[in-house]
């Protein structure tokens, strides 16, 4: 199911800013739901955000206030990511931060009972990774969850670039250290094609500061039967002009 984004006038009283269908409490009857917030004047932030399920059997309707209700362009898909043939809610806010962080949950609302299965929050604190520099124009990336490394080539770099950090013999002229920034992109993927959606987690690897991009952190998270677990994880680099 696709994002649906609604556009009005700016309002001082909740009004809907996304909207989508389909049986999330489990019944086999489609159920509305809806992304409701408060619009700022002259801006596209939103603010007091709260997700409605309306009953599509009994009519009845149920809030729930996010944990992060504020930020920019919400919106919602439902698909089955438990492969329990019931659709869950997956909500995402962009926080509007220079590092284009996002707040996204995942919500199962089985029996109009809402519970949260998946919470950025805790995935940044699970995921964690060390970036460094290294000698001859590389830069290692450690996952520390799973225990695996990646070597990023920089040496098709711009030479002002590599000559702030190298001496000319490619030994570095000081240590550097990089990060990874929190979760920036959480996309739903039904990789094996079984109709159960996968989430793939985008993380952006920084070098000496936030602009100085070196690539991303790719992990896929499948339902386990009881979390969203790790279960494939690749980074991606940037390329360069052939010359």
């Amino acid at each position: 199911m696709s994002y649906h984004y609604y556009r009005g006038l700016v309002k001082s009283q909740p009004s809907i800013v996304a909207s989508a269908q389909g049986d999330v409490t489990g019944d086999g009857v489609s159920d509305n739901v809806y992304l409701t917030g408060v619009r700022t004047a002259d801006s596209p932030f939103v603010q007091q955000i709260t997700l409605v399920v309306q009953d599509g059997s009994s009519g009845r309707v149920t809030h729930t206030r996010l944990q992060d209700n504020a930020g920019y362009s919400p919106s919602l898909f439902l698909g089955d990511f438990t492969g329990n043939k019931v659709n869950q809610i997956l909500v995402s806010i962009n926080s509007g931060g220079s590092g284009g962080i996002m707040y996204h949950f995942v919500y199962s609302y089985l029996n109009n009972v809402a519970t949260i299965i998946f919470n950025y929050k805790a995935y940044n604190d699970l995921y964690q990774y060390t970036v460094t520099y290294k000698d001859n124009y590389k830069v290692e990336v450690v996952s520390k969850l799973n225990k695996m490394k990646y070597i990023i080539d920089i040496s098709s770099r711009d030479k002002e670039y590599l000559g702030e950090i190298y001496q000319t013999n490619g030994k570095l002229k000081q240590p550097i250290s990089g990060f990874v920034n929190p979760l920036s992109g959480l996309y739903p993927v039904d990789f094996d094609g079984n109709k159960v959606y996968e989430l793939l987690a985008y993380q952006k690897i920084a070098g000496r500061y936030n602009a100085d991009a070196l690539g991303y952190v790719l992990n896929t998270l499948a339902w386990n039967g009881n979390q969203f677990a790790l279960s494939n994880q690749n980074v991606a680099i940037f390329g360069s002009t052939i010359q």
